[in-house]
């Protein structure tokens, strides 16, 4: 066994997942197995991978290619993970694995990139009257729900005094709530890297203030995880899989401009502005232990208190793979 449950509770497999997972590790050199890797925009050191062919090249020994997915953000990444439609997901913020543990999803969480709290922020127009976190009250905001930047305007909010409750939500993808904030439909947004950046950058457009970012409010810690009875079934998949994340963010915050410029045309972004972004993330890969998930609990916390949650988890009660094993 290559993880570990910090709780007592023993994690329960259903029985299609098995079965999926044992028809992979019956892949054979005849029959390469495939590994289904879910990923975002904001996924970047699986976006290098992917654009360098790097991760294909270290499962071939193994007989395994890689299918991509992407997806629009964390929360449809987790769910297509829990639905068994993917094996592993690139890193999601720290919020998604407290709603897919509410959805009674397996995961094995196989790696932390270390905070990043300048990574998101809450933004206005430069000509907007807002000028603090208080004055969102009664205002429309922007977010991706179940995002790090969903908990950001929680924690946020509480800090200025105010709830959830004082403001009106609007749930929208990166690309539909920079739309909505170009054209005034909303009064703020909350958003992550690179979308962040980009906002801050873009010519042309009203330019954004930035009402708070994430210093003293949210960590800003990112997961990659995997289905259990995949981790169970592949360990040897996922010791490489965490070799070349690792190896790959300390690759980029050597060579920020090297990495900009191969992101440029797979984000569609300038490396101007892919460099700023990266700037502001940690890429630090290291194992996740149960001290480090202490946060988990509090964003756990936080979204049942504010009912954004069906019922009160165990943040810590989940498996942790040990790339060491």
């Amino acid at each position: 066994m290559t993880h570990s449950k910090v709780s007592r509770r023993t994690v329960i497999a259903t029985l299609g997942a098995l079965g999926a997972t044992a028809a992979f590790a019956q892949g054979t050199p005849t029959r390469p197995a495939t590994v289904r890797l879910g990923y975002q925009k904001s996924s970047t050191l699986v976006a290098l991978l992917k654009v360098q062919g790097t991760l294909e090249k270290q499962l071939a020994p193994l007989h395994v290619s890689v299918s991509w997915h992407e997806f629009t953000s964390g929360l449809p990444l987790l769910e297509a993970l829990n639905l068994d439609n993917l094996d592993i997901s690139a890193d999601v913020a720290d919020t998604v694995p407290v709603f897919a543990q509410a959805a009674g999803a397996d995961l094995t969480f196989i790696a932390q990139e270390a905070p990043s709290p300048a990574a998101q922020a809450i933004v206005v127009r430069e000509d907007s009257p807002l000028k603090t976190v208080a004055d969102l009250k009664g205002k429309k905001v922007g977010f991706a729900k179940a995002a790090g930047a969903h908990y950001l305007l929680i924690a946020a909010l509480a800090k200025a005094g105010l709830s959830f409750k004082d403001i009106t939500p609007a749930y929208l993808t990166p690309a539909d709530g920079r739309a909505a904030f170009e054209k005034g439909a909303i009064d703020a947004w909350v958003v992550w890297d690179p979308f962040l950046a980009a906002a801050q950058r873009q010519p042309g457009q009203s330019k954004v203030r930035v009402l708070a970012d994430g210093a003293g409010i949210a960590s800003y810690q990112r997961y990659y995880l995997a289905s259990t009875p995949f981790a169970n079934a592949r360990p040897d998949v996922l010791r490489v899989f965490y070799a070349e994340l690792e190896k790959t963010g300390k690759w980029v915050k050597q060579n920020p401009k090297d990495a900009a410029a191969l992101l440029s045309p797979v984000w569609g972004l300038d490396a101007a502005t892919i460099e700023q972004a990266n700037a502001r993330r940690s890429y630090a890969v290291r194992p996740v232990v149960p001290e480090l998930l202490v946060e988990q609990q509090r964003i756990a916390d936080a979204f049942f208190a504010e009912r954004l949650l069906p019922r009160k988890i165990d943040a810590l009660n989940v498996a942790l793979f040990k790339p060491g094993a």
